[in-house]
């Protein structure tokens, strides 16, 4: 036990340190869209009072801005840490890496008590350095806090279950609420959840069994019918409060966020229409990119095996179960798991299995000592080299030309200015320049490039009239000037043209007649 204890506090201190490098990144990795939008709800907070119900983005042009998000809680203790250092991408990034850091410990104790001391360990060492968690834990979003939250609040409902003591049923509720709430998806840990309240009946309210023979069967007696089942924990006031716990809040706030996307402009819910059946190459590429950019091939391997020899008892199928809502949530919302981070749970999920292989294997070398040894460096090395290699294209600076288009526009421009920006919905620009405006196109954005000079023509004079004052375009889609010729034509008569370069191009555009004074 005092081995395991410091090699997981070894772990911890480890993972801790990977994630602090290159801490102070600016958002301009892959994922900076989704960061760039938490960080400038951040900032709103913080420049334009601390109205918590009411986040506000600033691609809304000269509108306010509100839109329906998780509950906003990450960029809201950003914007009051804001007070006292200022705006810095380090305190957006690293709430992710606390959040990690806390929940490892409870990780490892609830495989330990799941499945062994060694299947801890091993599934400790596989989720704190998997390239996906490594990645994802030092961004500014809320994924990586909520998934934290949720395996704490699993670790309690488990010990509650055996201990029936209220004071983890309590704890348990309040960590997988807020999960709830920062993050709605992490819901699926409600499967593995109900499998460990059905496979220990004691857990609401059965009697006289004990914790290795939950169903009594030991003492002679049949396993309850599923009817029977169901009736139990329909009576369990211990599971109703917990759902009430659970539930309620995330119903209220999901509610009111849903109210704000109808109410007001630009009408957006982060992760609304997701839903949506893709074909089967769109989801050969998810599970193409979740064995080698996610996982690593060695970890998907070892999970696999371990899948199958899971060391058997009363919660032997909890992680079985949990795989299996992910792959229902990753086959229905087809369309919403484009974005990587929303894999994020199969991470614990595959780190837990491969643990179990390591186990299994390890209790197949007991009497072979040096071989154990020899054998468990050369995978914790080999697994962490394939680890570095596979997250490496995450830090890549996929955004730097946007952040630098941003950054001109600071200087070049006035606090008021209002961008029309050809940014393919990414609002790094809109953050680093720190002005409002729209994406370019306003209409269909997510819908791919304009499909006539018409559609982009129409697209600027309806955003003109509403007070554009400029019109810019980065590396990614300067191309459209030289593609739709008429609205390039159309430009050299309403815009000047401020600067050019190989990353950006800038016009400031010439009021309309309706916003010329006479």
């Amino acid at each position: 036990m005092w081995r395991s204890k410091w090699t997981i506090i070894i772990i911890v201190l480890i993972a801790v340190v990977v994630r602090l490098i290159e801490i102070e990144q600016p958002f301009i990795d892959p994922w900076s869209w989704r960061q760039s939008d938490v960080a400038a709800i951040a900032r709103n907070f913080l420049e334009n009072g601390f109205h918590f119900s009411h986040p506000q983005i600033d691609w809304a042009g000269n509108a306010p801005g509100y839109v329906g998000t998780e509950f906003p809680m990450l960029p809201f203790v950003a914007a009051l840490c804001y007070r006292i250092t200022g705006v810095q991408e380090w305190i957006g990034r690293i709430q992710g890496v606390l959040f990690f850091a806390a929940a490892l410990p409870f990780f490892f104790l609830l495989v330990r008590r799941l499945f062994g001391g060694t299947a801890g360990v091993w599934a400790t060492f596989f989720y704190a350095f998997a390239p996906l968690s490594v990645v994802a834990s030092r961004a500014f979003m809320p994924d990586v806090p909520s998934l934290c939250l949720a395996l704490v609040g699993m670790y309690f409902f488990l010990v509650w279950i055996e201990k029936s003591d209220g004071r983890f049923l309590v704890a348990s509720a309040v960590l997988i609420s807020i999960a709830f709430l920062i993050k709605l998806p992490t819901a699926l840990i409600g499967v593995p959840l109900l499998y460990l309240a059905v496979a220990a009946p004691n857990a609401f309210g059965a009697e006289g069994k004990s914790a290795g023979d939950p169903f009594g069967q030991t003492q002679g007696r049949r396993r309850p019918p599923l009817q029977d089942l169901l009736k139990r924990l329909l009576r369990s006031w211990g599971l109703w409060l917990f759902a009430l716990v659970t539930l309620v809040p995330s119903a209220i706030w999901y509610w009111h966020a849903h109210r704000i996307a109808e109410t007001f402009y630009p009408y957006h819910f982060f992760g609304g229409g997701g839903f949506r059946i893709m074909n089967a190459a769109w989801y050969w590429k998810i599970a193409e990119q979740t064995v080698r950019s996610s996982l690593t091939p060695m970890l998907f391997a070892l999970a696999a095996l371990g899948a199958f020899v899971t060391p058997r008892g009363k919660y032997t199928w909890t992680f079985h179960w949990w795989l299996a809502a992910m792959v229902a949530f990753i086959f229905f919302v087809g369309w919403g798991n484009r974005h990587q981070w929303y894999q994020l749970p199969l991470v614990p999920i595959a780190a837990v299995f491969a643990g179990c292989a390591c186990q299994w294997v390890t209790s197949r070398l007991r009497s072979h000592r040096v071989a154990q040894a020899l054998a468990s460096v050369l995978l914790a090395t080999a697994f962490g080299f394939s680890s570095y290699h596979c997250a490496l294209p995450f830090y890549r600076p996929a955004a730097a030309a946007r952040r630098n288009l941003g950054l001109e526009l600071k200087e070049a421009t006035t606090p008021n200015a209002l961008i029309i920006a050809a940014d393919d919905g990414d609002p790094t620009v809109f953050y680093y320049a720190h002005r409002k405006g729209w994406h370019f196109l306003e209409d269909g954005i997510y819908q791919g490039n304009p499909l006539d000079n018409a559609e982009v023509i129409a697209n600027l004079e309806k955003l003109r009239n509403r007070g554009a004052t400029h019109l810019v375009f980065y590396a990614g889609t300067n191309w459209w000037l030289k593609y739709y010729r008429e609205f390039a034509e159309r430009l050299a008569t309403s815009a000047t043209l401020v600067e050019e370069t190989p990353e950006f191009t800038i016009f400031r555009l010439q009021p309309t007649a309706a916003q010329t004074p006479p």
